[in-house]
């Protein structure tokens, strides 16, 4: 009879946790629930349409031409001359835009992480920048680079480095820099923020104890700072590399993509396609041929941290 008892409460014991253990999961499944909807519905689908509709014939005028395309709409996009140089032009937009941005902002964070008087009032004008609206920022630059009124050309003349004005926007040699140097002055703030973040966590007793043996300002930097800087540093360099090849606004804004298309990068084409051309089956090849690069560079990107973290 004791042994049936001592059973009887042990199943009831167990019960009660599976019970609560049940709930507890059943809650956390109707918390995470909005997060999967989300993901779902503008997120998988919307990729899984684009994806979808890169292998049919799909134009918003001609409403008959429908049907399984197979890889035309591919071979639509490769045969295309601007392509090429188009994808040129998006590797030196984004190398040189990330790369100018870590450089400035890692410079910037560093100055401004020195006990400076005011330095709360740098910090906080260093961001105005990035806080602009792009379409402000562009319309502004653009009036800037202008040959007739803009005001460097005025003052490069002025201080006698340029002998006469020179149109940045509308050379072909030198339009895709003028646009991503603008870029630059606009997005590393953000760098700089983050990595002034960063540097608060770097040891100074570390720093204080490798001055003492004797290591420069440059080695106390290269040796001791940036190694702790570096899950920072590549967490910013990966996600900027997507934001800047895939950003279309700040260039169509100053140039759209002239003059003579070179500044012309893969999402001014995919924009041409879809909303000029209205052929959304080809604006949807090349969005997910973005999406397949984007992928290989993340691996890649992903199996040289590993190897690097390992070694």
């Amino acid at each position: 009879m004791e042994n049936k008892t001592i059973q009887e409460t042990t199943y009831w014991k167990r019960k009660l946790f599976f019970g609560r253990e049940n709930k507890t999961k059943i809650l956390a499944n109707l918390f995470v629930l909005p997060a999967l909807l989300f993901f779902l519905f503008l997120i998988a689908y919307p990729l899984l349409s684009v994806v979808w509709d890169s292998f049919h014939f799909k134009n918003l005028v001609n409403k008959s031409l429908t049907g399984f395309a197979a890889l035309e709409n591919y071979k639509t996009v490769l045969q295309n001359e601007n392509f090429v140089s188009a994808l040129r032009q998006t590797v030196v937009w984004t190398v040189l835009s990330v790369t100018g941005e870590y450089f400035l902002g890692i410079i910037s964070a560093v100055a401004l992480n020195q006990p400076v008087k005011g330095r709360g009032i740098f910090r906080g004008i260093i961001i105005i920048p990035w806080v602009v609206p792009i379409v402000v920022a562009g319309l502004t630059w653009q009036w800037m680079l202008a040959p007739d009124y803009g005001i460097i050309n005025i003052a490069l003349v002025k201080f006698g480095i340029l002998d006469k004005p020179y149109y940045w926007l509308g050379e072909v040699d030198t339009a895709l820099f003028a646009v991503t140097f603008v870029n630059i002055w606009r997005s590393f703030p953000f760098y700089t923020i983050s990595l002034l973040a960063g540097l608060q966590s770097v040891s100074k007793e570390m720093i204080e104890a490798a001055a003492i043996d004797g290591a420069g300002v440059l080695t106390r930097f290269s040796k001791i700072v940036l190694p702790q800087l570096k899950s920072v540093s590549l967490t910013l360099i990966f996600i900027h590399l997507i934001w800047t090849a895939i950003n279309f606004d700040f260039i169509w804004v100053m140039t759209e993509g002239g003059p003579f298309n070179s500044t012309e990068t893969l999402p001014i084409m995919i924009y041409r396609y879809a909303l000029k051309q209205y052929d959304i089956g080809t604006a949807s090849a090349l969005a997910s041929m973005m999406l397949g690069f984007m992928m290989v560079a993340f691996l890649l990107f992903y199996m040289r941290s590993s190897k690097t973290n390992k070694s």
